[in-house]
């Protein structure tokens, strides 16, 4: 094998696995281009998946998974006498999401904080709403992971989880493959259903955009 080709397979086999592990928790410095790239990919997801989401304009609202930080923008504008919190447990997420919403943070509108999921930084029954999107893939544990966020909502208290695939929807046979890459967990309608259920969540409603393989889980903590 030519000494070219055998450099080039040494390339890849080492770039590779770095691009994943940047997709999965961006860095700050190099993770934050994948951060960005995650505002303009993901923002017709987050439009679908919250259009008949009610959100009241003192809202108290947390993003779990916040990425790039589009999603926080775009609640902040719908919750203009609230207040938008977003956590990631990813040093670049956090950053370029702060650099998103900057504006709002100086006016103290927005608030951006590092953590994990599995011990949110946050006393109970703080939120009116809490939104994941494109973030649940990466959650460590999803029985525990889903039991604090049901801890952190106000009684009435709505969670809206958004994906771009899975399990038996239309995207799942390209993306599906993606996820196991990462090491994430393929949940499918009935598994969100019980998910749900179990952490929990009462009014729960799984529905899907089945042309695009979205699909959208909600649940309440019950008053």
């Amino acid at each position: 094998m030519p000494l070219i080709t055998v450099l080039k397979v040494i390339v890849v086999l080492t770039v590779t696995p770095y691009l994943f592990v940047q997709v999965r928790k961006p860095g700050k410095w190099v993770g934050r281009p994948f951060a960005w790239l995650m505002n303009l990919s993901h923002s017709s997801l987050t439009d679908w998946g919250l259009q008949n989401t009610h959100i009241e304009p003192d809202f108290t609202i947390l993003d779990v998974g916040c990425g790039g930080g589009r999603t926080i923008q775009k609640l902040a504008a719908v919750a203009s006498d609230g207040k938008v919190y977003g956590v990631d447990y990813a040093a670049g997420s956090v950053a370029a999401s702060r650099a998103t919403n900057a504006a709002s943070i100086r006016t103290g509108r927005v608030e951006i904080l590092c953590g994990s999921v599995s011990q949110l930084p946050f006393p109970d029954s703080m939120f009116d709403l809490v939104t994941a999107v494109e973030t649940q893939y990466y959650w460590p544990d999803l029985a525990n992971d889903m039991k604090q966020i049901l801890r952190v909502l106000k009684p009435g208290g709505t969670l809206v989880l958004i994906a771009e695939t899975y399990k038996r929807g239309t995207n799942n046979m390209l993306l599906g493959p993606i996820m196991r890459l990462l090491g994430s967990p393929n949940l499918g309608v009935e598994d969100q259903q019980k998910l749900f259920v179990e952490a929990g969540f009462t009014e729960v409603v799984v529905d899907g955009e089945t042309r695009k393989g979205w699909i959208r889980a909600t649940g309440k903590r019950p008053i």
